[in-house]
């Protein structure tokens, strides 16, 4: 891999100045697993990220009788291939894990063909002190009891190396509610769009960026821990995270691919980055710090770029 003289000198500047944030095994966040080399959602992606050495997100539904499982879409028809489109809450458990959810897409007719979802205790099983899994609540509150039972059937997820996440208000402030020891952050995106005098969402309405002041109140209101925003460079500024961390809470942003970006919202103050491809944004990082201090040893310090 190539990179230019520009990006080198970027990453080493960020690495000076935040020394503990830079693309690493502890900042970086497999999201949906390791899902650029395993089906996402599924124990392959979980496990993967794990023997890789990272934390992972995974996405979580309530099934008609009450099994929580892995699953990212409202209806099950994409990551199935159409066999089933139903919602995720009206089905059972026993028509779920009929489900391939390894044989879509660019993984069709691969080794991970006949994959079925995961429960949650299975993703429980895979937690490790030194990485992080971030449990994404994809409905309401009411599947805070049954998370909240699975959690209490196990003993290798602890506070230490789990933690919530939701775009869902309500969910967020029920799960702390019910599981204070447990972190809670909530999901925004940068964007947001614009409400009604009596809260209501204005359809075809013109979006508009958050403001560090909004996140800060929702944190309040809900109790979350701190927020999981989506990093748009010209929103998500440093003066924007310093407000917010500044207020006491953490500040995480998803979904970053490209390591140049990942560096930006590192120098920016983010605690974690979540990715579709940790290995490879480590390695893409390490390769190109490598390279930086062997230009800076070959000019005796001089670059003109420091």
């Amino acid at each position: 891999m190539k990179k230019s003289s520009v990006m080198m000198c970027a990453i080493a500047a960020a690495t000076a100045v935040f020394a503990a944030n830079i693309p690493d095994y502890t900042t970086l966040i497999a999201h949906r697993g390791e899902s650029i080399d395993a089906p996402e959602n599924t124990l392959p992606a979980f496990k993967t990220a794990v023997e890789r050495g990272f934390g992972f997100e995974c996405d979580i539904y309530l099934s008609k009788d009450g099994r929580v499982f892995t699953f990212h879409d409202r209806d099950l028809k994409r990551t199935t291939g159409g066999v089933n489109t139903n919602r995720c809450c009206d089905v059972t458990w026993d028509e779920v894990s009929r489900l391939d959810v390894g044989n879509w897409g660019k993984w069709k007719g691969s080794e991970f063909a006949g994959t079925r979802p995961a429960l949650l205790e299975e993703v429980l099983d895979l937690a490790r002190d030194g990485r992080k899994i971030y449990v994404e609540i994809k409905t309401g509150p009411e599947i805070v009891p049954y998370v909240k039972k699975v959690f209490a059937a196990q003993k290798k997820a602890t506070p230490e190396n789990t933690l919530f996440i939701s775009f869902n208000m309500e969910s967020c402030k029920a799960v702390k509610e019910a599981m204070p020891e447990y972190k809670v952050y909530w999901l925004v995106s940068s964007k947001v769009p614009p409400i009604d005098k009596n809260g209501n969402v204005i359809a075809n309405g013109k979006w508009r960026p958050i403001t560090p002041e909004e996140v800060i109140k929702v944190l309040k209101d809900t109790g979350a821990d701190g927020v999981d925003i989506n990093f748009k460079r010209d929103i998500i500024t440093k003066e924007f995270i310093d407000k917010v961390k500044g207020a006491g809470f953490e500040f995480h942003v998803w979904t970053i691919d490209d390591l140049g970006a990942a560096v930006v919202a590192f120098n920016r103050g983010a605690d974690t980055v979540t990715t579709n491809r940790a290995l490879e944004m480590r390695s893409d990082f390490n390769e190109v710090l490598k390279n930086v201090k062997s230009k800076d040893k070959s000019c005796g310090g001089s670059c003109r770029c420091r």
